[in-house]
């Protein structure tokens, strides 16, 4: 019987987020002041009482789930048997299982957010999912585009989300829906995130990730890149900065976890994404949530 714990990424933000934590938890409000301090500004104002065009912006959207995620995990005696986490996800994962601290853990999650806005900003792109179409037949079309449009989340069977210039995004999925996606849905995001162009992003995260010590984790994080479980500390830094250009894999991390023995996912952070992408992989395992 494996516990695994998973993450969630961009897009699960809510206003209102850890404030029962902070104001009921002395250890947590703690670590929510250490925040502020490292980040250089008051995070937990925008998270408690912004707004949702405040916390959409990417450089406060990242750091704030992921702390919203840490310090719950912090909560919890039980350890988990193995982690996962969805693109930003990753890094809270890598807390929770003892590969990273919370401070090395928050300063490369802001650094990741500022790359990462920096990109989107220096070329407009964006990203849709496409619903009720098989992996390869996605891939099959991607391939014909002339522009830049890759896939950037295999978030569940029949549920991808692509990734590239707006138009190339605007041609897939205008291909998709005549190839018979049920739906082809625009995304509100910063860019084209888990593509080419976050290379710029790749590079400048790439410095601060070799710079930071990574231990050897107290179980194997399955990474983005790949879906495998890994527990060397070098391998993990690799993957970690492959994931900005590289697909979420994430069907295949679920499917590899259930093989290796999961029984039941536990969702740390905000929202419920993840629960229901496991139970699109198997409907028989135990899901649940915390925040």
């Amino acid at each position: 019987m494996k516990k695994a714990f998973v993450f969630p990424g961009q897009g699960a933000q809510f206003v209102g987020m850890g404030k029962d934590l902070y104001e009921n938890s002395p250890e947590a409000k703690e670590l929510f002041e250490k925040a502020n301090e490292i980040l250089g500004f008051r995070i937990t104002d925008l998270m408690f009482n912004g707004t949702d065009e405040d916390l959409k912006q990417t450089k406060v959207t990242q750091p704030a789930i992921f702390l919203h995620s840490v310090i719950l995990a912090k909560s919890l005696t039980e350890k988990p048997d193995m982690v996962a986490g969805h693109s930003l996800g990753e890094f809270s994962a890598l807390v929770a299982n003892g590969a990273l601290s919370f401070e090395d853990g928050l300063r490369l999650v802001h650094a990741r957010a500022l790359a990462m806005q920096k990109a989107c900003e220096a070329r407009p792109s964006t990203m849709a999912a496409i619903l009720g179409l098989p992996d390869e037949t996605v891939e099959k079309a991607l391939e014909e585009i002339d522009d830049v449009v890759v896939p950037a989340n295999y978030n569940s069977p029949g549920q991808i989300v692509i990734s590239g210039t707006i138009e190339g995004v605007t041609a897939a999925c205008e291909k998709l829906k005549a190839a018979g996606a049920k739906r082809a849905l625009p995304l509100k995001v910063g860019g084209a995130f888990h593509s080419p162009l976050m290379e710029p992003a790749r590079q400048e995260l790439a410095d601060a990730i070799k710079n930071t010590h990574f231990s050897k984790p107290i179980c194997p994080v399955y990474q983005n890149v790949n879906a495998k479980p890994v527990s060397d500390p070098e391998e993990i830094k690799q993957n970690l900065i492959d994931q900005l250009t590289a697909s979420v894999r994430w069907t295949q991390t679920v499917q590899n976890m259930l093989a290796d023995g999961a029984s039941s996912f536990l969702e740390i952070g905000p929202g419920s994404v993840l629960q229901g992408l496991i139970k699109k992989v198997s409907t028989e395992v135990e899901t649940a949530g915390m925040q």
